[in-house]
């Protein structure tokens, strides 16, 4: 069995038990991703976690924010790799929580379809503004990033009425080479 076919397959497991529809990577315009391996760390995140990204996407981000900072810009990682245990971890703790998997599957990826799971993924706050709200999209830092980001590779995958059904994310960045 390939690796492909196997992780095909635990993805597959996954979205059973937890009660994901077998055609949400179809109805949500979403592809399968694969977990890096090869990350290196970012420094802490907003709770004092690492936060680790791959080598060339870390390069890019460590670039952008020290450019930020330039224009007095305070850029901090909220959260980078997540492997899809710790999605699942997430998504269980919703459950748990009451909340459905309709509901839960707006805020955020199923497992195995995760951005976060490729250590490209980053989500990005800035002092002053509570991590992960919308109001991101009021800040300087979210300006600067609309203006700068892509110059260092990065892309917000989430805008205002995407196509993924997911809610409006202006913190969630993705580096594309």
């Amino acid at each position: 069995m390939t690796a492909a076919v196997s992780y095909a397959k635990r993805i597959a497991a996954i979205h059973e038990e937890l009660g994901i529809p077998s055609d949400y990577s179809l109805k949500h315009f979403l592809d399968v991703q694969t977990e890096a391996t090869d990350l290196v760390s970012i420094g802490p995140d907003n709770d004092g976690r690492d936060c680790r990204l791959i080598r060339r996407a870390a390069l890019a981000w460590k670039a952008m924010r020290a450019r930020a900072g330039e224009h007095d810009i305070a850029l901090m990682p909220l959260s980078g790799f997540r492997s899809v245990e710790r999605q699942v971890e997430i998504i269980r703790g919703k459950l748990a929580l009451g909340i459905s998997i309709d509901v839960i599957l707006k805020t955020m990826a199923a497992p195995g379809y995760s951005e976060h799971h490729t250590g490209r993924a980053i989500d990005i706050g800035t002092p002053g503004d509570l991590p992960l709200e919308e109001t991101f999209a009021e800040t300087r830092a979210f300006s600067w990033l609309e203006r700068h980001a892509g110059t260092f590779g990065f892309r917000m995958s989430f805008p205002k009425e995407n196509r993924h059904g997911l809610i409006y994310e202006p913190w969630h960045w993705c580096w594309h080479e």
